[in-house]
């Protein structure tokens, strides 16, 4: 909309930005071991960060006018059904090797070996029959 300097780069107004979010999630001068699967860092070091757009080392939701308009919902109900699929259900893995968290390509990151676990009901069968 307005000429601007991004990262000591002039640009111009009517320049179309685009930005590498893969390179600056992996950049080791944000992150250390940025290619390791650490979710701990988000328990010390980086737990303030906010996933709302506001930090831009980590955006899961995006940022701006094209920010998943989701966000809001999904920070209040994802741990509710995830503490639910916990309580319920016992979970287990269908073998003792390790986890593949490699990732692969495309518009969205994802694994490259799906994760296989077997799910259990916690409780006893007859505790999820009602009135009979």
């Amino acid at each position: 909309m307005e000429d601007c300097v991004v990262s000591g780069y002039d640009i111009p107004k009517g320049t179309r930005l685009l930005v590498n979010l893969w390179k600056i999630h992996r950049d080791p001068n944000i992150w250390s071991d940025p290619c390791e699967f650490k979710p701990e860092r988000f328990l010390t070091n980086q737990k303030d960060i906010d996933l709302k757009g506001n930090h831009f080392e980590l955006l899961p939701f995006g940022t701006g006018r094209r920010m998943c308009p989701g966000v809001y919902f999904a920070l209040q109900v994802l741990p509710l059904a995830l503490a639910n699929v916990i309580q319920q259900f016992v979970i287990n893995r269908t073998s003792n090797e390790p986890i593949d968290m490699s990732e692969s390509s495309g518009l969205t990151t994802s694994k490259a070996t799906p994760l296989e676990v077997l799910l259990a009901p916690r409780l006893s069968h007859q505790m999820y029959h009602v009135g009979s």
